[in-house]
């Protein structure tokens, strides 16, 4: 039995996908606008997103539909302990506290896991398949607009262990669509994921102040004036 989730989730997302293209923060990125306080938040904030959603993958990984798509090699969390070293210093564990929208996108992610677990589907999907898709893109323009060099705060977008990110995509994607799921459970996992997509948004929200203080808000809103869809598959959830 195939699910064809992948695709499901794709279509049924699209309209949250443009939505968190265009929350203010991350309109500022894509062009170019990278504000050097305001981007370790999010790191911050990721950092917590990501060991929740790591560890709970870990404790489901026997759980019949999430076992078919755990793949420790697209976790995120060593990798952002390293971007935190650099943003922050060696003492950056005692610098860094998840914001309200981060503790509210944890505390989904555990609750999740703890009553239907094959909902973290969603969760995986809207994060890893976005770091995977945008992540080079994303990379580049975070090193020209804070002046990095190369390795220097941009962990989070390598994936060291995977040496065809195109082909580890479709891997991804055809394991989403051989998941054995029947149609409710596919509809509710497409529904979590737009939650996700939600949450996302509140992080990126909570931001903007912060960089408007940064660039001005003249600058911030001839930025955000609406765009169009990205070409890169779940861009926005990959910054």
């Amino acid at each position: 039995m195939s699910s064809n989730l992948a695709t499901k989730l794709r279509e049924g997302t699209k309209k949250s996908h443009t939505m968190a293209e265009n929350t203010g923060f991350i309109a500022c990125f894509l062009k170019g606008t990278v504000e050097k306080t305001s981007y370790r938040k999010l790191v911050s904030n990721l950092y917590f997103v990501y060991s929740a959603m790591e560890e709970e993958m870990e404790r489901q990984r026997n759980h019949p539909v999430v076992s078919q798509i755990y793949f420790p090699e697209l976790n995120r969390k060593a990798a952002l302990e390293q971007d935190l070293y650099y943003y922050y210093g060696s003492n950056w564990r005692d610098q860094v506290a998840p914001s309200e929208a981060a503790q509210e996108y944890v505390a989904r992610i555990r609750e999740v896991s703890n009553t239907a677990p094959e909902l973290l589907v969603a969760h995986s999907y809207t994060r890893y398949l976005g770091d995977l898709s945008g992540g080079q893109i994303l990379k580049g323009i975070a090193q020209r607009g804070m002046n990095l060099n190369d390795g220097e705060g941009t962990n989070f977008y390598e994936f060291k262990t995977i040496s065809d990110e195109k082909a580890f995509k479709n891997k991804y994607r055809q394991a989403m669509n051989d998941l054995a799921v029947d149609e409710e459970t596919a509809n509710r996992i497409v529904d979590e994921a737009n939650d996700a997509f939600g949450l996302n948004m509140k992080m990126f929200r909570e931001l903007e102040g912060s960089l408007i203080k940064a660039i001005g808000i003249m600058l911030f809103n001839s930025l955000t004036r609406r765009r169009n869809r990205g070409s890169t598959e779940e861009l926005a959830t990959a910054e």
